[in-house]
This record gives C-alpha cells, structure tokens and sequence, in this order.
C-alpha cells in the first residue's frame, strides 16, 4: 500500500504523546495527553501527514495490563484525535520484554520496519519523533530522520545524545515538531 499521496510521520507514544509514567500508563484514566498534543496530531493530519505509531509496550509482558487495556488506549487517542479534527492512521506496537530478544522493541528498528511494509516505502527521511534515545537509535537504523522532543524522558536525553544523533532536530514538544513540519521543515 504505497503512500506516495501522503507524507509520513512516525510518533512515539509514551513521553511524546501521553505523560509517561515510570509505574507504566496502564488504563485509559492513567493515559492523559500531553497539552497540546491531540492538536499538534490533528495539525499534521489537516496538513496532508499520514500519522503512525510505534511504541515499546513491555508492560503487556510484564503482565501489568493486558490487550485490551492497550486497545482502550489506543481508542481513547484516535477518539481524542478524531474530535480535534485529525486522523491516527496505524498503531504498532512491541509487546515484548526487554529481555525477550525480539526484533521489534527499540532501539531496534523492528516496529518501524512493520510500519515500513505496510505503507510499501522505504523511511528513508522520514520523521520519527521520540524522546528517548532508543527511538532516535531505531529511527537511525532504518536511515529515517530522528527528531527528539524534550518532554517526556527527552529533557533528560537531550544532553547525552552520541555524537552520530548530534546534529539532530530538537524541539520543546510535539506541538513544535507538527509546527515545523507543517511549515515544510
């Protein structure tokens, strides 16, 4: 499914969308949006971006909610997306534990592959927006263009990025990421 209509754009979820919670986001009450995140969605989806994304959900694994929890979430950020006028287009995300030797839990780049076979393009420079340095690193891997934000764990990121992600974009929030993007950045 070729996407050649639509630029794409790859979003974290935990720490770029919603608050992130080092207790893990278990329920929809516990998943509250970052402000001004739903618009900064919806933003990008009105200026013509095919939104996804990609996110490690290890507490599945770790048996601190289930799938249907997950799906809660998910329902509550395309409903809040869908009423601020956008549009979230696909979800992946890695189920796994950080020991279960899975290619899909960033940093690497398995997720972001699955989104690549989907749309039948390669992520070559396409924006992937995280705030940690594993997304950065998986989005390196499969030569997209790495953005970091400095809510969630970004702040903290930030100052030990490795000098191959440098030179890379930073920004305040995903409400400033979908402004430069939108304005052609």
């Amino acid at each position: 499914m070729a996407r050649d209509e639509a630029p794409l754009v790859i979003l974290d979820r935990d720490g770029v969308i919603n608050q992130d919670s080092k207790e893990f986001v278990k329920n929809t009450d516990e998943w509250q949006p970052i402000p001004g995140s739903i618009e900064a969605i919806a933003r990008l989806s009105q200026a013509g971006f095919t939104v996804a994304v990609a996110s490690n959900q290890s507490g599945l694994a770790r048996g601190l909610f289930d799938q249907v929890a997950l799906d809660g979430m998910h329902v509550k950020l395309r409903g809040m997306v869908a009423a601020a006028g956008g549009h979230v287009d696909r979800i992946v995300v890695c189920p796994h534990g950080p020991d279960d030797g899975c290619d899909c839990r960033k940093p690497k780049p398995g997720l972001l592959m699955q989104l690549a076979e989907h749309y039948g393009q390669p992520l070559d420079g396409v924006p992937v927006v995280g705030d940690s340095l594993r997304d950065l690193e998986a989005a390196a891997a499969v030569n997209a263009r790495p953005i970091l934000v400095r809510t969630g764990n970004g702040s903290r990121t930030e100052p030990s990025l490795p000098p191959g992600l440098a030179g890379i974009d930073v920004f305040d929030s995903l409400a400033d990421v979908a402004d430069h993007l939108v304005a052609g950045g």
